[in-house]
């Protein structure tokens, strides 16, 4: 089998399963023979699709067919259970079954972490998975985990997402020397409530991980922090936030170039630069947010993906195989003594 084995998860997604299968296309043609993908979903769709777009047949790719799907508003944790036979449990038992290094999904995100979780389990010595998502800024971007996979933390949780985001910062993104930050409503010491003063003292203490402190909502943007630490809700919460504000402080703009004539022709002579800006906000170039912590490789895409976030996602996955993560991770926990830890929760 030539290139990295990939399951992709067909039937997850706002737009699946078309924009689902025009990705795959999209990431045959961009990486050759790079990845092997098991399209995982309704046999005869995929088949369809892939006549579709010209692709039957091709060598780099298998469907497996999966006759149920989780949907977006279905129970993640129950759906996962009632459903073995959902498109996301099928794809996640390929990599359990050693058959693929790697899942895509952009389906229903609790239904992958649920699936994820509990069919892989938890690397050694971790305890809970996190979300590590790509946000860009002024002067580039900054990792921010746990973006909604685990609500409820303990301290050695949010110690332990430190040293999964320092990990996928210096392996993935290439940072040397990643400066991590802990959330918070203060940079003093001692701010915060008693999971972050906790967490505080244990990443102080951490050798070899740059920890600059707390830091606070205006410092994720302004280049200060490479890799910012929080619970899932609070995570959560500031990611649909800074999508919807993204978004928000689009249409704004347009609606005031759009009130003179003169404006308008600078905008039309401008249109390269707001081509190349709305480029850099565009979370289809990145593909989605790989799940750290648990036993295998999984990104979980927004769920309006369109082809190119599809095939982005998809490359993403590679990285994480390619790179070795997970076993970079396992070192590091272990090698800063967070992984002989109990937590309370």
């Amino acid at each position: 089998m030539a290139g990295i084995p990939i399951a992709v998860d067909i039937m997850g997604g706002d737009a699946a399963p078309d924009a689902i299968i025009q990705g795959v296309g999209e990431a045959l043609d961009f990486y050759g023979d790079a990845y092997h993908l098991f399209l995982v979903g309704d046999q005869e769709k995929i088949a369809a699709g892939l006549k579709t777009i010209g692709k039957s047949g091709h060598l780099q790719l298998e469907i497996v067919h999966a006759p149920d799907v989780i949907e977006m508003g279905d129970h993640p944790v129950s759906s996962v259970r009632s459903k073995p036979h959902s498109s996301i449990n099928v794809a996640i038992d390929l990599v359990k079954k050693k058959e693929a290094r790697g899942v895509f999904s952009a389906g229903n995100t609790g239904a992958a972490v649920g699936s994820a979780y509990l069919k892989w389990r938890m690397l050694p010595g971790l305890e809970r998975p996190c979300i590590a998502t790509v946000i860009p800024h002024e002067k580039g971007s900054f990792v921010l985990l746990d973006s909604g996979a685990t609500v409820d933390c303990s301290p050695q949780n949010l110690a332990q997402f430190a040293v999964m985001g320092d990990i996928y910062s210096r392996t993935v993104l290439g940072r040397k020397e990643p400066r991590v930050g802990l959330l918070c409503n203060g940079t003093e010491i001692g701010k915060g409530n008693h999971l972050t003063v906790e967490a505080f003292k244990m990443l102080r203490d951490v050798e070899s991980l740059n920890f600059i402190g707390n830091v606070e909502g205006h410092d994720l943007f302004s280049g200060h922090v490479d890799v910012v630490v929080c619970d899932g809700f609070v995570g959560n919460v500031v990611l649909k936030s800074c999508e919807q504000m993204a978004k928000s402080m689009g249409q704004m703009l347009k609606q005031q170039l759009m009130k003179r004539m003169l404006w308008k022709v600078g905008a039309l002579l401008s249109k390269g630069a707001f081509q190349e800006f709305k480029k850099l906000l565009d979370p289809s170039e990145v593909g989605g947010a790989p799940l750290l912590g648990v036993n295998g490789s999984c990104v979980i895409g927004h769920g309006n993906s369109n082809p190119m976030a599809v095939r982005n996602g998809i490359r993403a996955v590679g990285e994480l195989v390619k790179h070795n993560v997970n076993d970079a991770i396992v070192d590091q926990v272990h090698q800063y003594g967070l992984d002989n830890l109990i937590s309370l929760n």
